[in-house]
């Protein structure tokens, strides 16, 4: 058995990261680049010591998407743990030698805000850093010493993605889950998790037209892509969705044979029973209850009768957590400063994000405040259409062309800390600069060296937009921690909510800063 730590364990994994050029240019292929995927997923499954089949044990439901498949897999979580408690008893941590456990549940998601053992949850909690080392070097061992490659595009070990995927599937075999839930990470035909022959359930959250926009592709190309993941005698839902779309899916769900398909038009959740913030959530929640009630019905043999909601359901929706989207902090140490944080890195997202802020008592308060802007989006993205975006949203919403809505606004670089450090466990740093020694959980070599050009590029942008905003009320930042800084020089005088967007690395390097991991995840 491995004695390598966790820090060990993060050091190897980041060594396999894609840098930002190349993930740029699969999201340009709209996947295709990724069509080797499948069989290299399909060997690297194999080197590690398991066959596609035997993954079906893991009692999958898998959810695609563009749009809010990462909240509508916490809602299925969260339901699945409260309409059966017994699937949550027990701890297991290897290196205490406690026993396994009895009844659990799995749920796969990306990316992670502050520790990548966030991607991998049992019971809803996230793999300790002990158990995470375990397994992770059970993983990486095991592809080490066995290297033996028939597919001739297969790489000698797997990207940083694919890697987690198979790691994901090895801790919920090794843990006999009773459900799995598992997200799609990019695409869905093509997705390294789509390994999985037969799923309980699969759901298609929205299919945004800006993500139809980056990816060039159409509408129905991305319907397509999405739709891979359905599979022969699973049963498939979706949500309304544009016509051209809806079609594509319902043509590839009598192709791929799926069982009774279902479009689940009954949006009908109010957002208030959910814990999750934001009117749009009513979509997500709804969609997770239809996959829930399916997967219950087929591995607990549980019925569902009329249109009158269970309570267990109930409780699943109103105890959901989704780190880091819609979701408002109180900051103890700073107690003039209120924290909005969404990730949302789309124009459709962005404009759900802006909805939301701009809505009494969450960023428009009854007592004198500052609104604070803290932005970031990396090179490859429209950084303006997103100000504009946000800008155009917030005045539909307040009835308004005032152009004043933000007092002040913030566009800093995703480095973490002002002596351009990654955030790392037990104190453990890297300089920005020197990425042949990562060790940190948000160290990224997705982040473009010209970050800070980016933002620059970004203020210009702003400026156009809002001609009238004073220039000394625009701030271009080096790192998270310098905005964290500057937003509290805004706050010493004068409550501030401060809206957090852009970039879920950026939400996630200020609840590292901000310290606010202890209320935020």
């Amino acid at each position: 058995m491995s004695t390598k730590s966790y820090q060990d364990a993060i050091e190897h994994l980041n060594s396999l990261q894609s840098n930002a050029a190349t993930l740029e240019a699969v999201r340009a292929s709209g996947g295709r680049l990724s069509q080797f995927a499948i069989p290299e997923m399909l060997e690297y499954l194999e080197r590690i010591g398991y066959t596609p089949s035997q993954l079906n044990s893991l009692n999958v439901i898998h959810i695609a998407g563009t749009k809010g498949k990462g909240s509508t897999s916490a809602f299925v979580d969260s339901i699945l743990r409260h309409a059966k408690p017994e699937w949550k008893i027990g701890i297991f941590i290897f290196n205490a030698n406690t026993s396994e456990y009895q009844h659990t549940t799995g749920l796969y998601t990306s990316p992670h805000l502050i520790a990548v053992r966030e991607r991998i949850r049992i019971n809803g909690v996230p793999l300790s850093e002990g158990d995470f080392a375990k397994f992770f070097f059970d993983v990486w061992d095991r592809l080490k010493s066995n290297n033996t490659s028939r597919v001739p595009t297969t790489p000698p070990m797997p990207g940083y993605f694919r890697f987690l995927t198979l790691m994901a599937f090895h801790v919920f075999s090794e843990l006999k889950v009773d459900a799995t839930v598992l997200e799609v990470g990019v695409g869905g035909t093509y997705d390294s998790t789509n390994i999985v022959p037969k799923p309980v359930v699969t759901g298609i959250t929205a299919l945004g037209i800006d993500h139809v926009q980056v990816l060039g592709s159409t509408l129905p190309e991305i319907a397509w892509q999405k739709a891979g993941i359905f599979k022969e005698g699973a049963v498939a839902f979706s949500v309304n969705q544009q016509p051209e779309a809806l079609q594509v899916l319902e043509e590839r769900s009598k192709e791929l044979k799926v069982r009774s398909p279902r479009s689940n038009n009954l949006i009908c959740i109010f957002s208030s029973l959910t814990g999750l913030a934001g009117a749009h959530q009513a979509q997500n929640a709804s969609l997770a209850i239809e996959l829930s009630k399916a997967f219950l019905e087929a591995k607990a043999g549980m019925s569902f009768k009329g249109s009158v909601l269970p309570q267990t359901f109930i409780e699943g929706l109103a105890n959901a957590k989704w780190p880091g989207r819609c979701q408002t902090l109180i900051d103890d140490k700073r107690p003039n400063i209120i924290w909005h944080l969404d990730g949302a890195h789309t124009a459709e997202s962005l404009r759900l994000c802006a909805e939301w802020f701009a809505t009494p008592g969450v960023g428009i308060s009854a007592e004198a405040s500052k609104k604070v802007l803290v932005f970031n989006c990396t090179s490859g993205r429209s950084g303006e259409s997103f100000l504009q975006t946000i800008k155009e949203t917030i005045q539909s919403r307040l009835e308004s062309s005032d152009n004043s809505f933000f007092d002040e606004v913030i566009f800093c670089t995703n480095v973490t800390y002002a002596d351009g450090h990654f955030k790392g466990g037990e104190e453990h740093y890297i300089y920005f600069h020197d990425r042949s020694t990562a060790c940190t959980d948000l160290t990224t070599k997705a982040v473009s060296p010209d970050d800070l050009k980016v933002q620059i590029a970004l203020k210009s942008a702003w400026r156009t937009l809002s001609p009238n905003h004073p220039d000394d009320k625009v701030y271009v930042l080096p790192s998270i921690e310098h905005a964290v800084k500057t937003v509290e020089d805004i706050s010493k005088d004068l409550l501030a909510h401060v809206l957090v967007t852009g970039s879920l690395h950026l939400v996630g390097g200020v609840i590292e800063v901000a310290g606010l991991s202890d209320r935020a995840l």
